[in-house]
């Protein structure tokens, strides 16, 4: 029996027409439009695509938003000026900087001098230890999703054993802290896990997020897990793969998300949340 297809391209959607009308009420209750900010260094082509397609998703909802291109030879200064400057703008709630930086630009300065209020990519050390100890906070939004994928389509987490294959700062942390808020039980795999078939067919849930394509097989998927595949791969033909041998693994999985149309979605669709979330914050609604 295959398992059932759990639709980022739906959830997102759905997610987007409740934050259309939210942003709605905002504006005629609160005199309030939410803002984002994306800065952009360089001409990376993906970053572009990105950048875009973050820019449709604030049109469609109905946040302001602006885009700041700087030239890939910008230098650290001239972008902390402009977050600085994105940092006291009243109109603008979110600040996302598009990443990779070029190579001469500190990341880490960057994200750190971003303010934590407008931080809706959640990289901020702040809202990453609000994260660590359990209070509301801005969480990184592929993360995010992935738990938001869980609930929208009725998947119980709560007593749940879940194995997560990866420990980015990005997604792996974050998910696995995530759902242990959620009262699931939870192991974390990486690159020094030793058999990690063993592991992840203990699996009720299991998320991967190890940048490798078809990585998880059938034989490491126990029948009836629930599959979320975080990975996002260009094969050689050009094609897009995720991290679980999708074809395989459906045939065992209870659920499993695709790739594209998965996981991919809710990150912009969490993007979009958060900046809702900021503006409301900023006025105390």
């Amino acid at each position: 029996m295959s398992a059932q297809i759990i639709s980022g391209n739906q959830i997102s959607k759905k997610i987007r027409q409740e934050l259309a009308a939210q942003i709605v009420e905002l504006k005629a209750k609160h005199n309030l439009t939410p803002g984002l900010a994306v800065v952009l260094v360089g001409e990376n082509p993906a970053s572009q695509v990105y950048v875009n397609m973050k820019e449709k998703g604030c049109t469609e909802v109905g946040i302001y938003s602006e885009k700041h291109l700087l030239p890939k030879d910008a230098t650290q200064s001239q972008l902390m000026d402009l977050i600085d400057k994105l940092n006291n703008d009243p109109k603008i709630h979110g600040i996302l900087v598009q990443l990779p930086l070029p190579k001469q630009l500190d990341e880490k300065e960057v994200l750190n001098a971003i303010s934590p209020a407008k931080d809706v990519d959640g990289f901020h050390p702040y809202n990453v230890g609000k994260l660590l100890v359990g209070e509301p906070t801005f969480v990184a939004c592929t993360p995010f999703g992935v738990i938001k994928m869980l609930e929208y389509s009725g998947i119980e987490i709560k007593g749940k054993r879940a194995v997560v294959v990866g420990r980015s700062n990005i997604v792996g942390k974050p998910v696995a802290l995530l759902l242990l808020q959620k009262d699931a039980t939870v192991t974390v795999c990486h690159s020094r896990t030793k058999d990690l078939a063993a592991e992840t067919r203990r699996a009720e849930i299991l998320i991967a997020a190890i940048g490798k394509p078809k990585f998880i097989t059938a034989d490491m998927v126990s029948e009836g897990t629930v599959v979320i595949d975080v990975g996002v791969n260009r094969l050689d033909d050009g094609s897009l793969a995720g991290d679980v041998d999708f074809e395989a693994v459906k045939e065992k999985a209870a659920a499993i998300s695709p790739v594209p149309g998965g996981v991919g979605p809710m990150t912009i669709a969490m993007l979009l949340s958060n900046t809702v979330q900021a503006a409301k914050d900023s006025q105390g609604i």
